[in-house]
């Protein structure tokens, strides 16, 4: 019983946190007011922390703060549900046909199903709650599009405003054949948006054959998330082939960019989407293989690579003055109620994180390895030396039995 408790003390100790145990060190600017605030992790505190930053602990002097840490992602919450297609017909040189939405307590798009390829076309929406009433109020109308020839993607999806009506009538160019409207999914999006945070790496930039490549050097550890593009403004409608490649040539993402600015049966179609989704970790260099084809090679302006804001918040009082302390391999992730109570404050302020400097009152972990590990000279002198009274005792045992 006594040797678990010295087990378990010792355990506890060896993961308990001490300021003389971190080797970096980082002063917080001081907060102009009390209460939450919160500052963001950057490229250096990667490189010197654990990878998932559980090593990460706030002191006040030697007060330790709770804090937590969040990843500003952003979300979307949507649910789509297939609603009713009714009456598919051509009335007055156009197709039109009803939605039953009764299914669905609140939606602002609608994605069709169409057969229908190498078209533009405009889709008015009208919504009222009798399906044989004659007020159909205006939703607006939207702009659908394939363009497979031109390899210039499509679009389907219907976007109005937040509605709540019991049918939807539905009116579109005739190009559109009722034959050709298979299904309805009707929903809503709320989005709460992402924040980014632009790392520290300008491309190199080069021509190999029909490839446009940009290569950035990323700090060990460091989470990339996005690649964004600006292109010339005065290039003209493309869509391209993109590939991310880590360091040692793997592939770690492939993916699209595209501009589609133009005017088709008297509609407008503008898509600028220049910029890929990530998931890679910096470990030297990572490249951006943009496939030209036959085509001219993108005019890329400008190039950026991006991640999630990483913040760490916590409460303190006015003036007070707050370090963060990182750089000890063997800390777990800390637990407090803080982090289990936590609701961010939209008015929390920002405050700075200072230069880093390596901890002065760095001592290092004590040595909690076996004696055996920390003295393997010592251990291998006594076996040997074991070994060797052994062979005399055997020896000398031998010798009298001859005798």
């Amino acid at each position: 019983m006594i040797r678990t408790t010295w087990g378990f003390l010792a355990v506890l100790l060896a993961t308990s946190p001490a300021i003389s145990y971190f080797k970096y060190q980082r002063q917080i600017g001081t907060a102009s007011t009390g209460g939450q605030h919160y500052t963001v992790v950057d490229e250096t505190v990667w490189q010197h922390a654990l990878p998932n930053l559980e090593d990460l602990r706030l002191y006040a002097g030697d007060k330790e703060i709770p804090y937590v840490t969040r990843t500003m992602r952003g979300s979307v919450e949507a649910e789509q549900k297939s609603v009713r297609l009714l009456q598919p017909a051509t009335l007055g040189g156009e197709t039109q046909f009803l939605l039953d939405m009764t299914g669905v307590s609140e939606y602002d798009r609608i994605a069709l199903t169409l057969k229908t390829k190498n078209y533009v076309a405009h889709a008015r929406v009208e919504g009222q709650d009798d399906s044989h009433g004659t007020h159909w109020a205006d939703l607006g109308t939207t702009t659908l599009f394939d363009l497979s020839n031109e390899k210039l993607g499509h679009n389907s999806t219907l976007q109005i405003p937040v509605s709540v009506y019991k049918y939807l009538r539905v009116t579109v160019d005739v190009i559109v054949k009722p034959s050709d409207v298979q299904a309805a999914t009707a929903g809503i999006e709320r989005a709460q948006e992402a924040v980014w945070r632009d790392l520290n790496s300008a491309p190199k930039q080069s021509q190999e054959g029909k490839d446009t490549i940009l290569i950035f050097d990323v700090p060990e550890n460091v989470p990339v998330e996005r690649l964004m593009l600006a292109v010339d403004p005065a290039q003209g409608n493309f869509q391209r082939g993109i590939e991310m490649q880590g360091d040692k040539g793997a592939t770690i993402n492939v993916g699209e960019i595209s501009r589609i600015h133009m005017q088709r049966n008297g509609g407008k179609i503008d898509v600028d989407q220049t910029w890929v989704p990530l998931r890679a970790v910096g470990d030297g260099k990572l490249r951006a293989i943009i496939h030209n084809g036959d085509d001219a090679p993108l005019r890329v302006t400008g190039a950026r690579l991006q991640q999630y804001d990483r913040r760490i918040y916590f409460d303190c009082d006015a003036g007070a003055s707050v370090g963060l302390y990182y750089g000890d391999t063997k800390l777990d992730a800390p637990v407090y109620d803080y982090a289990k109570l936590f609701q961010a404050d939209g008015n929390a302020g920002l405050v700075q994180l200072g230069a880093e400097v390596g901890n002065a009152g760095y001592t290092g972990r004590p040595d909690d390895r076996p004696w055996s590990e920390r003295h393997p000279a010592v251990l291998w002198a006594a076996i040997l030396a074991a070994v060797a009274i052994l062979g005399g005792i055997a020896v000398r045992s031998i010798k009298s039995a001859a005798a």
